[in-house]
């Protein structure tokens, strides 16, 4: 019976909806100056759902430190969302659209070196000097290679350059130096803090969290100089995908390398490889929203290039300490594969058209 009388109620369903439709859009149109009024309403109601229910229950559950710090995230993170919207929809073209699509595999090089190094040291045991000292090496080619580029092509001065080399470490050195005074009272011994996870973070652990720091201003720095780029880039931008992978494999390496060698942590070094990996297209998305142009990019490049030399210059010295020979053969090894990446991304930019969107990015 129920079966039938919706059957039969179709077509008059399907009579009503025009004759209803009529009135309908005359009622909205003629309610549409109370619409500001009705929705302040509804903002309201929701307003008030969150002050007298949701955050009631959340307090029963947490802390007050952390659920102010989600609020403050979750309403950062729906500002940021309502201004991508907004310049999607006022200032769309098509050369940003695909800037987004590039900036996004902007990633995919770090976290191919840190699936590489990791597999590589997990299939040979390699030893933590061994490791530490490649990660070393790494970080001095990365931090050595822009600045000697641009001494060599006089783009800058040599006295300009060392200032801001100086200016990086001398700010990553502080900034560190802060973070372990400050690690090193809470300490619950004189050896470990509180663990995190499942494995006690040291001293000489977050030295090399640290260190992964100084490697993710470098990938924001380079990320602004991508992103300034990606939305020249033809087609897709398919084509800025080889060598901007070569470009960032080191990036990786070096950072799951230090991480695995100090916590021999296989889910660790992937997910810092991975993070990583996401700092370039963060920074260059935000390039492209922001709208700037490539001049100044090179000071804050070799600002961050002086930054890894302070950081990895503790943990050369880690590695060092607990075998000598492991941690030289490791800093050579680092140096070899750093500066051999960044070789193949010169020659792939001299004899492909690859890199004609991004000259000043990938060289």
């Amino acid at each position: 019976m129920e079966y039938n009388y919706i059957l039969a109620s179709v077509p008059e369903y399907f009579t009503m909806q025009p004759i209803v439709a009529v009135p309908s859009f005359i009622c909205a149109d003629a309610f549409n100056k109370f619409l500001p009024f009705c929705t302040g309403f509804a903002a309201g109601c929701m307003i008030w759902m969150v002050i007298a229910e949701v955050l009631p229950d959340a307090f029963k559950e947490a802390s007050p430190t952390p659920v102010a710090s989600a609020a403050t995230i979750s309403v950062a993170f729906m500002e940021a969302l309502s201004t991508l919207f907004q310049n999607l929809s006022h200032d769309y073209n098509s050369q940003d659209a695909s800037g987004y699509f590039v900036s996004l595999l902007f990633g995919l090089g770090p976290l191919l070196g840190g699936i590489v190094l990791v597999a590589f040291a997990h299939a040979f045991s390699l030893q933590h000097a061994l490791l530490m000292g490649a990660a070393s090496g790494i970080a001095f080619v990365l931090g050595g290679w822009r600045p000697v580029q641009l001494l060599l092509s006089s783009k800058m001065g040599f006295i300009p350059l060392v200032f801001l080399l100086a200016a990086g470490a001398a700010f990553v050195h502080v900034s560190s130096s802060s973070i372990l005074k400050l690690a090193g009272r809470k300490k619950t011994s004189s050896v470990s803090l509180p663990t995190v996870n499942s494995f006690p973070v040291s001293v000489l652990t977050l030295q090399s969290f640290l260190s992964c720091g100084a490697v993710a201003l470098h990938a924001l720095a380079e990320g602004l100089a991508l992103g300034v780029a990606a939305p020249k880039a033809y087609g897709l931008g398919q084509h800025m995908v080889l060598p901007v992978s070569l470009h960032g494999l080191p990036r990786g390496a070096a950072v799951a390398s230090c991480i695995y060698g100090a916590t021999a942590s296989l889910p660790a070094s992937l997910a810092a490889a991975a993070l990583i990996g996401f700092m370039g297209p963060t920074s260059a998305i935000g390039a492209i929203l922001a709208g700037i142009d490539y001049s100044g990019l090179d000071h804050v490049m070799v600002f961050a290039c002086g930054g890894l030399l302070p950081s990895f210059g503790r943990i050369v010295k880690r590695a060092a300490s607990l075998d000598t020979r492991k941690g030289s053969c490791g800093f050579i090894f680092g140096v070899g594969f750093a500066t051999l990446c960044l070789t193949c991304t010169k020659l792939v930019c001299l004899h492909t058209p690859y890199c004609n969107s991004a000259p000043e990015a990938v060289r």
